[in-house]
């Protein structure tokens, strides 16, 4: 038969939050140039978004870019606010992450190129979600989106990946403003990944 506890063994009810600390003198914000330059040191890859909508393709390219988690498998890009790719890109719920190769340098810059034709004259083809692709990306992921919201001057995009691509090849980085390689460290792969 069990015991009542005692008073003094009782568990002890959840303290109440503290209420959010208010600052006496208001922090600034950090400059959007010294935001750019200070983030520039966070090495990236390089992609470009592609989409269609109303039967016109749209691409832009992103280096905001980020798994975010394998299962449902779901990524995370952020794309320019009012920008016609972004528009196009929740108008129509889907969209292709076409990884760059070392070697397409070429086509970042050329989708890059705000108000541009960016593919005019580029041999296209479409996924499996009807989505124009970059052929021989170093590697693509279409998807869905899961789910969207303005966040400052961009709007991130949540999407489920729905069919992947991938090749052998070196990526495309970029550093500190400006194209980059990424090279391997010939280290085993790190086991936090997994």
């Amino acid at each position: 038969m069990a015991t009542p506890l005692s008073p003094a063994a009782a568990p002890e009810s959840p303290a109440t939050p503290e209420p959010p600390v208010t600052l006496e003198s208001p922090v600034s914000a950090v400059e959007p140039l010294t935001m750019r330059r200070t983030m520039g040191r966070f090495a990236t890859g390089v992609a470009v978004v592609t989409t269609s909508a109303d039967g016109a393709p749209h691409g832009m390219t992103v280096n905001s870019l980020t798994s975010v988690s394998l299962d449902p498998p779901l990524l995370l890009v952020c794309l320019t606010t009012g920008a016609r790719t972004t528009e196009a890109v929740t108008a129509s719920g889907r969209f292709a992450v076409n990884i760059l190769s070392s070697r397409q340098e070429h086509l970042a810059t050329r989708f890059a190129q705000r108000g541009a034709d960016h593919f005019a004259g580029l041999d296209v083809i479409h996924g499996q979600l009807h989505v124009p692709v970059i052929p021989d990306a170093f590697a693509r992921l279409e998807c869905t989106v899961e789910r969207h919201f303005v966040a400052g001057d961009h709007s991130v995009v949540i999407g489920e990946v729905l069919d992947t691509y991938e090749r052998d090849g070196e990526p495309l980085g970029f550093l500190g403003g400006k194209f980059s390689d990424i090279a391997e460290r010939g280290h085993e792969p790190a086991q936090w990944f997994f």
